[in-house]
């Protein structure tokens, strides 16, 4: 929807602008959060740079499996690649991109494996995590939008995309299902930050973020229009992973508390 910002040769696209300002407005929310329960702010800011990296990382690798196919042909033609300089562009092509539950998956790993080691209060961190993600979420998917990056099927009742870097998405009225996601994020940040107020399912919030999302996100799946995600048995690969995801949350969920001896 809106065209890119082109620095000195370097494209900035209006998905990076509002990816930054999400993840801002996050991670100051998240040390505002950790100050309310007076624990150590550098301990959260060390975490956030931690579940970044991870989010990166999981972001593109699992963009690079939705890309499968063409990585296969990659390595099956790899003696018609261009020298060195046409093998990074290639990877750059398989790779490039993100995927969010991709990123997702990778930040709280990241995560999990820095609380661990530093002994940090799990339950307290991944309870902040539950309220900031759709935080987060809510601004990428408006970036999302005016990016076109991704973008909803043909409908009557929609927006039309001029700049997309796709360009089957541009010249075709879409139904917005990015800005659809985007307000369900933002709901799903009141809704969780209110119980998160009231010490309500602490230690559990993320388990219900994972219900909350992947229920919706499954659904979003069949009216997105871009359709190289990846797909497995007639499902994308969001909506296998939502499937998942929705599983473990109502499993946690449901189990109950260890009852301690002390």
């Amino acid at each position: 929807m809106i065209p890119n910002i082109n620095i000195n040769g370097k494209i900035i696209t209006p998905y990076i602008i509002m990816a930054l300002i999400g993840g801002f407005t996050a991670g100051l929310f998240a040390c505002y959060l950790t100050k309310k329960k007076k624990k150590d702010v550098n301990d959260t800011i060390i975490l956030l740079l931690i579940a970044i990296l991870g989010v990166f990382i999981g972001g593109h690798l699992l963009y690079g499996i939705t890309n499968m196919n063409r990585l296969v042909y990659m390595i099956t033609h790899f003696t018609r690649l261009k020298g060195f300089d046409g093998f990074i562009t290639e990877m750059g092509m398989i790779f490039g991109g993100q995927v969010f539950y991709g990123g997702l998956i990778g930040g709280l790993i990241a995560s999990y494996i820095y609380i661990s080691k530093k002994k940090l209060d799990k339950k307290f961190y991944f309870d902040i995590g539950a309220v900031i993600i759709p935080l987060f979420h809510a601004f990428a998917r408006i970036g999302c939008f005016l990016s076109g990056c991704c973008y909803g099927i043909e409908s009557d009742i929609g927006f039309t995309y001029k700049y997309s870097l796709i360009e089957s998405a541009n010249h075709v009225n879409r139904f917005p299902v990015q800005l659809v996601e985007s307000g369900y994020n933002l709901l799903i940040f009141i809704f969780i930050y209110a119980l998160y107020k009231k010490d309500m399912l602490k230690g559990k919030l993320i388990y219900l973020y994972f219900v909350m999302y992947s229920f919706v996100r499954f659904i979003l799946e069949f009216i997105r229009g871009d359709e190289y995600r990846g797909f497995l048995f007639g499902l994308s690969t969001s909506q296998i992973i939502s499937i998942g995801l929705f599983i473990i949350g109502i499993v946690m969920l449901i189990k109950p508390k260890k009852i301690s001896n002390e």
